[in-house]
């Protein structure tokens, strides 16, 4: 299947004559066998098959081969959550004493997971503008830098990583480059295209689409050669005593070492596993996520030029604008759009913010993003509730930002919303 609408709906799994034409739900925690022998080669990863649904589960690997194939890698896992996958993939290939260099402008999520989670665990991060040159780049990594780190579009500052200038400094200094594409998805942008190595997403988002299921997903693009630099990923090129003293590069190649380890290793030890059931529900999203995404582009450049031209608005921020800085970028890389999500602020500032948001009625508000429904968020009155507006300017949330997520309902009524909350202020 070559066109990427064919890939949602069909990717993944083809029934066989007579099965069911949908994904099954293979809602079981083991599996049965007939001899300890039978199993004891499941163990050894000497043959393919299940036996306990942790590691993994016939309806997880559907749905990650189908978002494999939507982002043109070669091997794929799903997580119970898109913070999962983000640890997982980074912890895939660092140990205490390593270093990731990160863009700065990411999900503050998953800052929070760098800055101090895994600094606890002895992991280093250093986090440099996606702005940054290439020489403030190269001047961020370390001898025991083990990986580069960025978001394609960064949520909530909808910043647009420049992806091939990432990936050929992490190429300059022996490491992959991995990026969470969770806001554009494969249909605008494919980040293995721009080089790449690793991809991640919170399937939570646009991928399932209807607010039903936490999720994650990791995909390796099966590019990034791991025996070239065997000294920097040991864990990949050398026995795993843990399990067997497989060496994962060897018995699996290039292009599924990565994602074996992860599951031989960190789902085996974290179990950080999502149900078959939310699974199902994320692929009935992904059949549907080519149309979707189309209009949520369609109904956020609207709103952005609605908003744009407003006298009441003092400022938006969505990189289809002509105006906005990253509008090159995102012609260079998303042609076809990039996301939903619209940022601005009111010239009345916080309190106009706070006054907007209470005349809502199609916009629900809500911590969600990517979403069929429109949701609307005020950061300083929830997420960033607990800090003063200094602190706010200092985190680059500005007091009167308001997180505009564009659903896919009629476009005439989300803007007739947003013109009847303006009247207030």
């Amino acid at each position: 299947m070559s066109e990427i609408a064919t890939r949602c709906v069909q990717g993944g799994y083809t029934p066989k004559n007579g099965e069911p034409r949908q994904i099954p739900i293979i809602q079981s925690t083991t599996f049965k066998y007939d001899t300890s022998e039978d199993m004891g080669l499941l163990f050894d990863l000497k043959a393919s098959g299940y036996f306990y649904t942790r590691l993994q589960n016939p309806t997880n690997d559907f749905v990650a081969a189908k978002i494999c194939e939507l982002e043109g890698g070669t091997a794929a896992l799903l997580t119970s959550s898109g913070q999962a996958a983000n640890f997982f993939a980074i912890f895939n290939l660092c140990s205490a004493g390593d270093h990731v260099v990160s863009s700065a402008a990411i999900y503050g999520g998953t800052y929070n997971l760098f800055a101090v989670t895994m600094k606890r665990m002895g992991i280093e991060f250093t986090f440099v503008s996606p702005d940054a040159t290439d020489e403030e780049l190269d001047a961020a990594f370390k001898p025991n830098t083990k990986a580069v780190f960025g978001e394609t579009i960064s949520n909530p500052s909808l910043d647009i990583l420049d992806i091939e200038r990432f990936a050929a400094a992490a190429h300059r200094h022996g490491v992959p480059l991995i990026i969470d594409n969770t806001f554009p998805t494969p249909i605008n942008c494919r980040p293995f295209e721009w080089g790449c190595d690793i991809v991640t997403h919170s399937t939570t988002k646009y991928m399932d689409g209807h607010a039903t299921s936490v999720g994650g997903a990791i995909i390796d693009s099966g590019k990034f050669n791991w025996d070239e630099h065997a000294d920097i990923f040991p864990g990949l090129t050398t026995p795993d005593e843990s399990y067997h003293g497989i060496t994962y590069t060897k018995q699996f190649g290039q292009g599924a070492a990565y994602i074996t380890k992860c599951v031989a290793q960190l789902m085996r030890d974290f179990g950080a596993i999502p149900s078959p059931h939310n699974s199902f529900l994320l692929n009935v999203g992904l059949e549907s996520l080519h149309l979707r995404m189309q209009r949520h582009c369609q109904n956020a450049q609207a709103v952005a030029e609605y908003l744009d031209a407003n006298p009441k608005v003092a400022w938006v921020n969505f990189s289809g604008l002509p105006n906005n800085k990253y509008y090159a970028l995102a012609q260079k890389y998303m042609p076809n759009g990039t996301c939903g999500v619209v940022s601005f602020g009111l010239v009345g500032g916080r309190a106009a913010a706070e006054r907007f948001m209470k005349e809502l009625k199609v916009a629900i508000i809500a911590t969600h993003v990517a979403d069929a429904h429109s949701c609307c968020l005020h950061p300083a009155n929830a997420t960033h509730r607990q800090l003063s507006d200094a602190e706010l300017e200092a985190c680059g949330v500005k007091p009167d930002m308001i997180r505009f997520s564009v659903g896919i309902e009629d476009i005439k009524d989300i803007l007739g919303d947003i013109e009847n909350a303006l009247k207030v202020v």
